[in-house]
């Protein structure tokens, strides 16, 4: 592996470890309950931390590839959990998510950066960069 790439698994690294501070910070700290879409994020995003730590420390991105398949689902459940938030005719839906709505939004930034969309920002980046190691290993 070269030095760009292990820079770039090391920010695919960092990028879950932030993420897993965020929501730790944001359920401990905030006291924010999490609902149960929040929960599946996290279920998918926590593994991430150990599996890109080891193929950092391996330094080879082939370790990682159970966390290409966590971080793709956990696009699509932050996404999902957004439109729940944002988009009115989805509203319903969330109600009905359990003790506390997935309509529940505790952060608000510009009007639009909620939690579910910071978790699916740090999904996509997670994503797109290990998809760009794939393919530039398969390049070499």
């Amino acid at each position: 592996m070269d030095k760009r790439s292990e820079i770039l698994l090391f920010v695919i690294w960092a990028q879950s470890a932030v993420a897993m501070a965020g929501s730790l910070f944001y359920s401990e700290v905030m006291k924010f309950i999490p609902c149960e879409l929040c929960w599946f994020q996290r279920i998918l995003m926590y593994p991430l931390v150990a599996i890109y730590g080891y193929a950092l420390y391996k330094k080879d991105i082939r370790y990682a590839f159970p966390g290409l398949i966590l971080s793709g689902i956990g696009v699509f459940v932050s996404a999902y959990h957004y439109a729940i938030q944002k988009v009115p005719s989805l509203q319903a839906a969330g109600d009905a998510c359990g003790v506390i709505p997935c309509t529940t939004t505790y952060v608000n930034f510009l009007g639009f950066v909620t939690i579910p969309f910071q978790a699916l920002i740090a999904f996509l980046v997670i994503s797109i960069i290990h998809i760009y190691l794939i393919v530039k290993q398969r390049r070499a």
